[in-house]
């Protein structure tokens, strides 16, 4: 990628974690009673964020599929139980897309680096399971010093309360906002994560 291509003015980014799903493990019937619900509250969230200029990474599980771009993990996912995912979360063109071999979107993959890139304080974490992957790489990304938005409506987990339990730590610990998503202003989320970069970037 030259310098400058696809430059995020805004210093926020979208992380759709695990939307790209096969829905084919252990306990998946009860995580599918709410994916259609929270795939459509991403859906929206993603469509703003665009509209805004906030850059969308996909971060996802592979499947096992090391050799394989990933086009054909959607495909994959949608030829085992996850078609409804593809249908509403596919990525466009222009969006990010990473791989990860472990629960958290950080470990042993290039999203650090692909976040120094675009210049990223602030993220938004949604995704699947919120009580698992969503929660490790928000803890990695605490770590790492980001500010965090979760919306409440934009994760779900196998169990309502598993996942409220989760909302709960990542608000308490991690210093989540994790208002949902009709209530996240982005205008102002962009403009104090670009003053951040800002005095990050003075500092540094």
């Amino acid at each position: 990628m030259s310098k400058g291509q696809n430059e995020n003015k805004t210093s926020v980014a979208l992380l759709l974690i695990d939307v790209i799903n096969t829905m084919d493990f252990k306990d998946a019937e009860r995580l599918a009673q709410y994916t259609e619900e929270t795939a459509v509250s991403i859906a929206l969230l993603k469509r703003e964020a665009k509209a805004a200029g906030v850059p969308v990474i996909y971060v996802n599980d592979n499947y096992g599929l090391w050799q394989s771009d990933f086009k054909k993990v959607i495909n994959y996912a949608a030829c085992a139980n996850g078609q409804h995912l593809v249908d509403r979360l596919e990525p466009e063109d222009d969006d990010y897309t990473v791989v990860k071999p472990k629960h958290s979107g950080f470990f042993s993959t290039p999203l650090s680096s692909l976040l120094n890139h675009l210049n990223v304080t602030t993220l938004i974490l949604t995704g699947f399971a919120g009580n698992i992957c969503v929660l490790f790489t928000a803890n990695d990304a605490y770590m790492r010093e980001y500010d965090l938005y979760i919306p409440s409506d934009c994760c779900a987990s196998n169990l309502a309360e598993d996942n409220e339990y989760a909302l709960k730590l990542m608000k308490a610990n991690l210093k989540a906002n994790t208002n949902p998503s009709t209530e996240l202003n982005l205008t102002t989320l962009i403009e104090q994560a670009i003053q951040r970069h800002t005095l990050t970037s003075y500092d540094g």
